[in-house]
């Protein structure tokens, strides 16, 4: 499996403030692909929370896990 990148979960005017501008990791299939809806859509973790979330509010950030 690839290193995990770290994103920055930016949010919009609906996210909660729980997620917005916090640091977040996305979660894989077994054949090692992030798992992406049909509308750019990402599911993600936040700590121990699994969210999905709009991919395009998410930032790619240098740090790895």
């Amino acid at each position: 499996m690839p290193e995990r990148p770290i994103y920055t979960y930016l949010g919009d005017k609906n996210t909660s403030a729980e997620f917005k501008n916090k640091n977040c990791t996305a979660i894989y299939t077994t054949k090692g692909t992030c798992i992406r809806g049909r509308n750019g859509a990402m599911l993600v973790q936040f700590g121990d929370k699994k969210v999905v979330v709009v991919g395009r509010r998410l930032r790619k950030q240098q740090g790895k896990l």
